[in-house]
């Protein structure tokens, strides 16, 4: 029996390292193949660009067709990452066709058809230039640089693997996967063009204003192209603000309201003459090959002179590559926005990536029209780059397809820019990829709330490069909050209405500076800025704020 059990120890060893072999082998093919498609995938890039590109195509005819898209084609100055990968589904095609034209046809076109002058001049408020750049100075040297990520390596998916299909939120993460910056920072970053809805005070036509709001709300994915990285959950209570009313000509708050589901008020006051507030909860779930983040919740944006009131609601993300493959994100979904006193609306369509699609990467397109459903302008451009706008001269109705679809062909003017994002500041490679506003908002402040996230201890260890502490004192306030969670729970009323964990802890836990009100426009309850905060910190009184850090 011993002799038997060595033989066979002895033929399963031999079998074992035959088995390794051949596991090794087809990991090196697999890998091989993958660097083979990656390679097929950019040389099939380079050709579409270096064709767009090409001289014999006409640069600048009278009339151009385009099918969604008023942008001219990228060229050979595209900066398009020749990295990137591609997500091969296909996309719903768009849903009209525009003609551009010049404006003397358009005006003999109008003359003919006895419409209104829908002149295309230099005195359009959207067309003045110079009020696409921001205006006003900081007082206050703020920061331009952080220290440089540190090159630290990590077992993806020895975590990964046990997480597929779960909400992120309830998943203990090491500071390796996020940046240095709290969700409330990140929803604070939608303001880095607050300029387009400083001039749209200043329009007269509430559908020019519709271009300038929907730009807006396109610019703020801007930033997240080459943000794969997670910013931290905020703690149950925490705060964030930016105190900018001497440059930018605003004040804003954010309340970390709710941790199950992580959920976050919102309020901004501008001296410009407009307010925006919001609650957003974050939805996100692990597919195993890529990760979906679904924002919830309305954002409410009014005009004080006007009285305009517009709202819409953020479009879903999904971060592709998760465990194999290169890290890169994606929008995709339909926004509308309306403005619920005119009934203007705005449909804007985020187109998926398809490696199949001839469109260019990340591109938005929309229609702006009135409350009788006449389109005013056409809007296009892509969500990390730019947008443009063109007026609508004549809409009709264009020729069936073969399966019997028919789109609206919108005759516009030439486009004309309404927003285009500002180039990255030098090093953001090894910066996370921040912006000049996200590199300001985690720099240490006097007099701002002991519950802000300036002064939360584990992302400023990582902002340092120090993630080995970073992740011990992370730990540490998780298991603070898990502590404070169970007071809250354990005081709830016995025989309440409490059902579920999540119910009792919205039941028990107030927020300190925002309340929960029904929203007339949605129908839904959400949290509202209730005041106080400013006060408090002008008197510099901050006895009520919890201590969360």
């Amino acid at each position: 029996m011993i002799n038997a059990c060595r033989d066979f120890l002895e033929l399963a060893e031999i079998h074992s390292r035959k088995w390794q072999r051949a596991l090794q082998y087809e990991q090196e093919q697999r890998v091989h193949l993958e660097e083979t498609i990656e390679q097929l995938a950019k040389q099939h890039n380079s050709l579409e660009r270096a064709f767009r590109g090409a001289p014999g195509r006409p640069a600048n005819p009278s009339k151009s067709f385009s099918e969604g898209s008023l942008l001219t084609p990228k060229g050979e100055d595209s900066e398009e990452d020749e990295d990137t990968e591609y997500f091969d589904a296909m996309e719903d095609s768009t849903s009209f066709i525009t003609v551009i034209t010049e404006a003397k046809e358009d005006r003999k076109a109008e003359g003919s058809s006895g419409t209104s002058s829908v002149d295309w001049s230099s005195t359009d408020n959207i067309l003045d230039g110079a009020s696409l750049v921001p205006k006003g100075s900081s007082k206050v040297k703020r920061r331009v640089r952080i220290p440089n990520k540190p090159n630290y390596s990590l077992n993806l998916w020895s975590i990964m693997k046990n997480c597929i299909g779960r909400e992120l939120s309830r998943i203990p993460m090491p500071v390796n996967f996020n940046e240095p910056l709290s969700m409330l920072q990140r929803l604070t970053e939608d303001l880095e063009y607050h300029h387009l809805l400083d001039k749209a005070v200043h329009c007269t036509s509430s559908v020019e204003q519709m271009c300038l709001v929907a730009a807006f709300s396109v610019s703020s994915y801007s930033t997240t192209v080459h943000r794969i990285a997670k910013p931290f959950n905020p703690m149950l209570g925490e705060t964030f603000e930016l105190d900018r009313l001497d440059d930018m000509g605003l004040r804003s708050l954010c309340e970390q309201v709710s941790h199950h589901p992580p959920s976050a008020a919102h309020y901004v006051f501008s001296k410009h003459g407009w307010s925006l507030w919001q609650e957003i909860t974050i939805s996100s779930k692990f597919r195993g090959k890529y990760i979906s983040i679904m924002p919830l919740g309305a954002i409410h944006l009014e005009f004080q002179a006007s009285g305009n009131h517009y709202v819409w609601r953020k479009s879903t993300s999904t971060v592709h590559n998760i465990i194999v493959g290169k890290l890169w994100i994606d929008q995709s979904g339909d926004i509308e926005i309306v403005n619920h006193k005119t009934n203007d609306r705005c449909q804007l369509k985020f187109l998926p990536y398809s490696y199949f699609s001839k469109e260019p990467a990340r591109k938005v397109t929309g229609v702006v029209s009135d409350s009788q459903g006449k389109a005013h302008y056409v809007l296009s451009g892509s969500w990390d780059e730019q947008m443009e706008c063109s007026k609508v001269v004549h809409s009709s109705p264009s020729s069936p397809t073969s399966d019997g679809k028919q789109k609206t062909v919108y005759q516009t003017l030439s486009a004309k820019l309404l927003w285009k994002k500002y180039p990255l500041p030098e090093n953001a490679e090894n910066m996370y990829y921040f912006s000049e506003l996200a590199l300001t908002l985690n720099e240490h402040e006097e007099g701002v709330a002991p519950t802000d996230s300036r002064l939360r201890p584990d992302q400023r260890l990582m902002e340092k490069g120090r993630w080995d502490e970073a992740n011990t004192e992370k730990q540490r306030l998780e298991e603070k909050q898990r502590l404070s969670r169970r007071r809250r729970l354990e005081a709830c009323v016995p025989g309440s209405s409490c059902s579920s964990e999540e119910e009792k802890e919205a039941d028990t836990y107030t927020p300190l500076w925002f309340e929960k009100r029904l929203d007339p426009l949605t129908g839904e309850m959400a949290c509202v800025y209730k005041g106080g905060y400013w006060e408090a910190k002008e008197k510099q009184d901050w006895h009520m704020c919890p201590n969360i850090f």
